[in-house]
């Protein structure tokens, strides 16, 4: 076993549970335990007058503790909540043998433990609801001591507070800071209504490959491994969008899926490297439609998760109820950038970044320069749910040229306070077009951009077999979630953020290095 050196807390309950064992108590029993209620379902429902929840059984985390000699009182807590627990010497050891109450829950049970509790629900002289326990049976010792939350004259002490403890033990934050776990509850109301509205509207959810021969559908730094019984580089899929395409192709009216994506990027606020997004493609409709779509969408689940269609996020009530603003992005950036770069060439463009002070580099493109325009000056602008149009062609390798203006594309992104929440396109389902931005892309990484798309022959070939006319739209669950609950974080919303790598050490390890 590891030589691991235990602070004098944790060397105390390793103490406790070898004394357990040398009782006859199994720390860590196997059998089922047959909870039949939560402390939730007996604070909602419980009267006195009616006298219910008499057969208690019920699980949960010891919270707290006042042991008065031959009564006690605690705080159970479980997954519903928390509630008082009443626990009585001769209640629990009926017989001569005193050992649960006068060893056991007294001197070998600590703050964390799991313990079943049977018994039944009554009020106290204070008033209090409480279990009064006429069992107790111990489900799980801790040997890590609860960094408990004390307050003391409105001062909070030993708060579990530390961003970057809470991201890496998140287990420990679901348990002391109980209050987290609405926003992953929310979290998975938000995916089950966006599952509903699709399944309404005759869309079949479907699952594509992760590990993909070609990164494709996105421009981005993808993450590599190696096939070895193939021999072959694969990559890990920075969006499914070329495979949702293909079943189009093969006959399907709409198809979605909530697929988990890789992108070697840098991680802040609002990126994690894995993240969730939700890409959905129907056939026989355009951008237009996609934008009504989307509309009734978000109020559908603003609505489920919060009873209204408008959101507190970060200091703004933004409505994502009604009909949104349609703002093309040239316009966008006349309107708050001052300058009209419609038909400008990379050159022209260069030039106007650097009047404007926007850092940009040498492997940019015409579509990535106008892109930094618009993210310096215009995104922080848009508040509001806001679809921003008609982006170049040489932003958008994978849309359908624009119907009335061949130099743009019929494309949207959803912008809510400063950030992208989604992106959508009427598709570009013109075989020998999509080659030739295939081509281009990759005349730019030639240039060094290593986020410019790879060719991807097997899906020109699928266009060739003929793709109806179809809309699709790619929307990040997580950055969604952090919109319709108010976070501001990206790692609030998701369990396990990625971190760098925690070193630690054991007692001989730690010895070398002093």
């Amino acid at each position: 076993m590891a030589n691991i050196e235990y602070s004098e807390q944790e060397q105390i309950r390793r103490e406790s549970l070898a004394k357990l064992r040398e009782l006859g108590i199994e720390p860590y029993p196997a059998a089922e335990y047959p909870v039949n209620t939560s402390a939730a379902e007996i604070t909602a429902g419980y009267d006195p007058e009616k006298g219910n929840f008499q057969e208690i059984c019920i699980a949960g985390r010891i919270m707290s503790r006042r042991i008065m000699g031959a009564a006690s009182f605690g705080e159970l807590q479980d997954a519903s909540g928390r509630i008082q627990i009443y626990v009585k010497r001769d209640e629990i050891c009926p017989d001569e043998d005193k050992t649960m109450y006068n060893t056991v829950w007294k001197k070998l049970l600590d703050i964390g433990d799991i313990i079943g509790i049977k018994g039944f629900a009554f009020i106290t002289q204070t008033g209090q609801l409480s279990i009064h326990a006429k069992e107790l049976t111990l489900l799980s010792k801790s040997l890590r001591v609860l960094p408990i939350v004390k307050e003391l004259d409105g001062q909070v002490f030993d708060a579990f507070s530390d961003p970057e403890l809470r991201y890496r033990q998140r287990y420990v934050d679901l348990i002391v800071n109980p209050q987290i776990k609405d926003t992953f509850i929310k979290r998975a109301k938000i995916v089950a209504t966006m599952r509903e509205y699709f399944n309404e509207a005759g869309c079949l959810e479907v699952e594509t490959p992760i590990l993909q021969s070609i990164p494709g559908g996105a421009t981005a730094r993808p993450f590599i491994t190696h096939h070895n019984a193939l021999d072959i580089p694969l990559y890990l899929r920075i969006a499914n969008e070329l495979y949702l395409k293909r079943l189009i192709v093969g006959g399907y009216n709409g198809v979605y899926e909530f697929a988990k994506d890789f992108r070697n990027e840098g991680m802040d606020k609002t990126h994690n490297p894995e993240f969730t997004c939700m890409e959905i493609y129907v056939a026989y409709k355009d951008y237009n439609w996609m934008m009504d779509f989307v509309e009734k969408m978000l109020s559908r689940i603003s609505i489920a998760v919060n009873g209204t269609t408008k959101v507190d996020i970060a200091g703004n009530e933004v409505d994502f109820g009604g009909s949104y603003r349609r703002l093309p992005i040239l316009e966008a950036i006349k309107e708050y950038a001052g300058v009209d770069v419609k038909g400008m060439d990379e050159d022209g463009l260069r030039a106007t970044c650097k009047k404007l002070g926007v850092e940009i580099e040498p492997s940019m493109g015409k579509g990535k320069l106008i892109d930094a325009i618009f993210g310096e000056y215009c995104e922080k602008n848009l508040i509001q749910p806001t679809f921003v149009t008609d982006y170049p062609v040489e932003m958008s390798p994978l849309t359908k040229r624009h119907r009335t203006d061949p130099s743009l594309t019929e494309r949207f992104e959803l912008f809510v306070c400063g950030k992208e929440l989604a992106n959508a396109y009427s598709e570009l389902n013109d075989p020998i077009d999509q080659l030739e931005r295939f081509e281009e892309q990759a005349a730019l990484k030639t240039k060094g951009d290593d986020e410019a798309m790879f060719i991807d022959f097997d899906f020109v070939r699928a266009l060739e077999y003929g793709m109806p006319p179809t809309s699709g739209l790619g929307m990040g669950i997580d950055r969604l979630t952090m919109f319709m609950t108010g976070q501001t974080a990206i790692q609030d919303v998701l369990f396990f953020p990625q971190m760098k790598p925690e070193k630690i050490l054991r007692k001989e390890d730690k010895d070398k290095e002093e």
